[in-house]
């Protein structure tokens, strides 16, 4: 039987994807689409890791004088015979990523700028030796390549010096890709030298993108659309694709089919439902679309082990500070939505389609969060599910993962807040510590009441269960004298959390139920129970725990009910 190929986690190479035998999800026809409707500058932003990398490299791979066409052999494109008959391998291909340019400060995101136009100026050395360039030209590029960015015009005109090169050597117009435009800009609004960094790419941009003789076509990704005014002044022929477009909506991300095949080839198509439920959810036109990253990483552990857990992947390839910004600058109003959405439910919001990030630093409180909720939806936190008749966007949360992301800063932030009430978070680790079951209820809903909650929806209950669970998990090993146990996650929610205090000889097991309808006394009863059934309190007899306080705790949007049942020495005490 043949080996399987490999899956291309994190490639973004497509020559590499092609020759090593790497399974490839054919993204070709992009090409077609492309020359079929392309302006002078193309501009598509989606949310990291679905796949504007290779694509763009793929584009290079196609265009560039000297293609090789063996990789494109058996794909969609192949089949265009006229057009790849026009238009492979005609062209001089400049293209650069901006990635990388992402320093503390000015000065060193500058010089990372320098380095990435140097590399690319060294892969086109070859001009060195042309006949067609002047003895100026070549000092021109050999500075270039030596990264000689003394005077900042230098960088600004850089871009655009390589197009005349390439258009002087070859006699033919260039096409210029550069991926990841709005990094740097990302960068440094965070590192605080934003208007600099905005001087510089707007210049750069348009000396290269901006009337150009030497320019064939552009194409340029990122993850958010940044004000033209900003940075693409001027710019005629400026065609952007978002996530609210339509036309594209196939070649970034996977589509259910290809998904489909993808686990079929490697023989794990059981798992199409977790998977969907996991990763899909991204609604582009009349699209379903997956992130690739997550689709490739757990396909991978999937075909080693079927019963391998469905695992966070994107959440791990960014910091998720938005979501943080959300809840720190959030009003009740924006708490109670933040709970419809990890309830299930939508909002119901208006879409900024071009960004400053100017706007985020806005004293108006309504142009902050609609700048917030804005950035959400372009960087796939959040997803559109139809577009109202008052031209207000249904928001929803795509996916398993994404909403575990929501929970996880929740959590955080709702430990940073309530550990800023130091007396009264202390005073529930003692109502713990020593069983005092109507004291931990009074504090833990007055806790509660300053939190999020989830909303009495469709959403599974296990979901509403572990959202509670790791709150009050979050609260507990904040008192680091304690060891707090929770079992991992098994499939869809949580079991238990243990406690021990060695020193005293005592320990806590608690389980939380979801209170349907606000039925709190049942809740605790089926809590109760289960911690007798299932003989969660063995693990502490056999540690030598004498006292063990047992917790049954319902909970219900932002309340709580709590029973405790004390045993020492294997004897009951209510």
């Amino acid at each position: 039987m043949r080996e399987k190929k490999k899956l291309p986690i994190g490639m973004e190479f497509f020559a590499d994807v092609r020759t090593r035998d790497y399974y490839y999800v054919d993204k070709t026809g992009l090409i077609k689409e492309l020359l079929n409707s392309c302006g002078s500058v193309n501009l598509f932003t989606r949310p990291r890791r679905f796949g504007k990398s290779l694509n763009l490299d793929m584009l290079k791979c196609f265009f560039e004088i000297g293609a090789n066409a063996a990789l494109f052999e058996g794909l969609e494109i192949s089949q265009e015979e006229e057009l790849c008959k026009q238009y492979f391998g005609k062209y001089p291909v400049l293209s650069i990523s901006l990635k990388d340019v992402q320093g503390t400060d000015y000065k060193n995101a500058y010089d990372l700028l320098g380095v990435t136009v140097s590399e690319e100026a060294e892969r086109l050395d070859y001009l060195l030796d042309s006949e067609r360039l002047t003895p100026m030209d070549k000092d021109k590029l050999v500075r270039l390549i030596e990264g000689n960015f003394e005077q900042p015009a230098s960088l600004k005109n850089s871009l655009k010096l390589l197009t005349r090169l390439l258009y002087k050597h070859y006699g033919t117009k260039v096409i210029v890709l550069i991926d990841e435009y709005d990094v740097p800009l990302d960068k440094a609004y965070h590192g605080g030298y934003y208007q600099e960094m905005v001087e510089m790419l707007r210049m750069l941009f348009s000396r290269v993108l901006k009337t150009n003789q030497n320019l064939e076509f552009a194409v340029v990704t990122g993850c958010l659309r940044i004000a033209r005014e900003s940075i693409f002044t001027g710019l005629n022929h400026f065609k952007v694709r978002t996530l609210l477009d339509a036309d594209y909506a196939e070649y970034f991300g996977f589509t259910d089919r290809e998904v489909r095949e993808m686990l079929e080839y490697y023989g794990i198509e059981d798992t199409f439902d977790q998977i969907k439920a996991w990763y899909d959810g991204y609604h582009v036109g009349d699209v379903d679309i997956y992130c690739p990253w997550d689709v490739l990483n757990q396909c991978d552990k999937l075909r080693i082990s079927i019963n391998a857990p469905m695992e966070s992947h994107w959440e791990n390839s960014s910091s998720n500070a938005i979501i943080q910004n959300m809840l720190e600058a959030s009003t009740e109003t924006t708490r109670d939505q933040i709970e419809a959405l990890i309830s299930g439910d939508y909002v119901e919001k208006a879409l900024i389609p071009e960004l400053t990030y100017t706007d985020l630093d806005s004293e108006d409180m309504d142009i902050r969060q609609t700048y917030l909720w804005s950035v959400l939806f372009a960087t796939g936190y959040l997803t559109k599910l139809d577009t109202a008749k008052n031209g207000l966007h249904k928001l929803v949360i795509p996916n398993r993962e994404v909403q575990g992301i929501y929970e996880k800063k929740i959590r955080s932030w709702f430990k940073v807040k309530t550990m800023g009430y130091t007396k009264r978070w202390k005073n529930f680790c003692v109502a713990v510590k020593t069983g005092h079951g109507e004291k931990v209820q009074e504090l833990l809903n007055d806790f509660m009441s300053d939190s999020i909650s989830i909303r009495d929806t469709c959403t599974k209950k296990e979901m509403k269960e572990n959202f509670y669970h790791g709150m009050l998990l979050g609260l507990l090993q904040a008192e680091g004298s304690w060891v707090v146990k929770s079992n991992t996650e098994s499939g869809v929610g949580y079991t238990d959390i243990r406690l021990e205090l060695p020193s005293e000889k005592t320990g806590c097991i608690i389980e939380i139920k979801y209170a349907e309808n606000g039925h709190f006394d049942t809740a605790c009863a089926r809590a109760m129970k289960q911690i007798e059934e299932v003989g969660y309190t063995e693990v502490l007899e056999k540690n030598g725990v004498q006292t063990i306080h047992k917790y049954g705790i319902g909970c219900y949007k932002k309340a709580c009910k709590v029973w405790c049942v004390t045993e020492r020495n294997g004897n009951n005490e209510q």
